[in-house]
């Protein structure tokens, strides 16, 4: 089974960082990258039409916002990731889904500059980090492109 990095795509620009650096790493280390992006789900259960309506307008959201991603990090690195788009609470996706598998070699988050690195991040190092089957590779947002080569 191959051992692969779990990277959460957000529209955040540290996103993008952790995904160039988990794409530098599996290329080093000859392990595949898997892209989560999570939706919000749409609650609006009155009219069923209009909420499927809703969510695959939020997929097709989410999809567009990592597809310039994903082709640069083809370009740079000869990987292609794997994508899963995923509906509902971000911690709650991501535990579960790094939970049901047993190929997560590491959960890559990006860190937003400043003193609020974002939710997940301070869920997943923080009251959630010790649930996790799997490391925890933080890496900052504000890494230069060749800080991020040299530390892959």
């Amino acid at each position: 089974m191959s051992q692969t990095y779990l990277v959460i795509v957000t529209e955040a620009p540290e996103a993008k960082v952790a995904l160039r650096f988990a794409a530098l790493r599996a290329q080093k280390t000859d392990r595949g990258v898997e892209i989560l992006a999570i939706g919000e789900r749409q609650d609006f259960a009155a009219w069923g039409g209009v909420q499927a309506a809703m969510e695959e307008e939020e997929r097709l959201r989410v999809e567009a916002m990592i597809a310039a991603s994903v082709q640069e990090i083809i370009d740079a690195t000869g990987i292609k990731p794997t994508i899963t788009v995923k509906q509902g609470e971000a911690v709650k996706v991501i535990a579960a889904e790094i939970n049901e598998r047993e190929d997560v070699a590491a959960l890559v988050l990006g860190a937003a500059p400043g003193s609020n690195p974002g939710p997940i991040v301070k869920h997943f190092t923080g009251e959630g980090a010790g649930d996790l089957p799997c490391p925890v590779l933080l890496v900052p947002g504000g890494l230069t492109d060749e800080r991020l080569e040299e530390l892959s």
